[in-house]
């Protein structure tokens, strides 16, 4: 008979131990919580600008088929977490072709610049509080670890297993 497998070792958590080698000052932790969000949101907001092909696409063509992309990784990880990651990538979209219809491709664009630049400038500060390099410059794919390593920080709060 085999023994009970560690929760530890699921890919999405082996990801998450790895990621908090990078984030364990409260301050960083601090400071991502709030900025890897905005990223990915500037992410979806700068794909929502790029004009769709033909006339069958509306605004937003390219965003929704990078959050599906996106949401298939984060649902193979843990489906639980996937169910999350959908959450935050429907009301990312929402919100974004809120402020698209409201106020046009060229204010979403410069909105999307401003809080890219911002978010990363302070991502870079909390890794200098921390005296460790992002994570994502030893594996690209920390980049789509981030939103979830956020997320499971809400489930840990709420009592919710990932």
């Amino acid at each position: 008979m085999h023994a009970q497998a560690d929760s530890r070792a699921t890919p999405i958590h082996r990801w998450f131990d790895k990621y908090a080698e990078d984030h364990r000052n409260p301050t960083n932790q601090t400071i991502h919580v709030f900025a890897v969000p905005a990223i990915l949101w500037t992410i979806v907001a700068l794909l929502w600008c790029i004009p769709s092909p033909g006339t069958w696409f509306r605004p937003g063509f390219w965003a929704a088929l990078t959050m599906f992309a996106a949401w298939m990784f984060y649902y193979r990880s843990s489906r639980s977490l996937g169910f999350g990651m959908l959450a935050v990538f429907v009301v990312m979209a929402w919100f974004t072709r809120w402020l698209h219809n409201a106020y046009g491709t060229q204010a979403l664009l410069i909105a999307a610049i401003v809080v890219f630049v911002v978010a990363w400038v302070a991502q870079f500060v909390g890794h200098k509080i921390e005296g460790r390099k992002p994570s994502f410059l030893t594996d690209i794919t920390f980049l789509l670890i981030g939103p979830a390593w956020v997320v499971a920080k809400l489930y840990n709060k709420l009592g919710w297993k990932y």
